[in-house]
């Protein structure tokens, strides 16, 4: 119904913001990933929006990029995730990153988002598998993607923090192997 808002940013209150589309001021509930990428008050804003019209409220919610609005629209079919769970797994987690703990069906990615447990973890991750795929890319970013979790789970199980794997990650090429990554990986922490 509204697809998309263009006009000035009126108010951020989050995870909620104002948008005045000539007079008319829209609230729109927003992730705090596209709270953050927000303009300054008084400035033009852009945003891709998904409407829900429920007995109780209509409310629309807002997104920086159409990745994040597929996303929100593939976590509200699944039964028991409403808007504002899948608000704030997108608030917790980037599009890539849920697609990553989705095609390595990793759980624990999904249960640090605040509101998450883990029958809801395990129920996103069944429902959403295949369905996030398009968003890595091509068959050989998804082989790399691939690539990428066996070596951060290796890190993880050799006593490394997520976020020192991850960062470490970061610096391997990205079409590596996973043996090879591994061993640059470990020469890069060791540093």
């Amino acid at each position: 119904m509204i697809g998309k808002l263009t006009g000035t940013l009126g108010d951020k209150n989050p995870p909620q913001v104002l948008v005045d589309c000539n007079g008319v001021g829209y609230e729109v509930d927003v992730p705090m990933s596209t709270f953050y990428n927000l303009p300054g008050l008084g400035e033009k804003v852009s945003l891709l929006t998904h409407f829900v019209v429920r007995e109780d409220a209509q409310v629309l919610y807002g997104f920086a990029s159409s990745g994040e609005r597929e996303a929100f629209r593939q976590l509200i079919r699944i039964s028991g995730v409403g808007p504002r769970t899948a608000l704030a797994v997108l608030s917790g987690m980037s599009v890539s990153d849920i697609a990553q703990a989705v095609s390595a069906q990793d759980a624990g990615r999904l249960v640090k988002v605040p509101g998450i447990g883990k029958k809801t973890a395990e129920r996103l991750l069944l429902e959403l598998k295949g369905k996030l795929g398009p968003d890595l890319g091509t068959a050989s970013a998804a082989a790399a993607s691939d690539a990428q979790t066996d070596i951060l789970q290796a890190l993880v199980a050799l006593g490394y923090s997520d976020k020192e794997a991850a960062a470490t990650l970061k610096s391997l090429p990205p079409d590596v192997g996973v043996s090879e990554g591994i061993k640059l990986a470990l020469k890069a922490l060791s540093r």
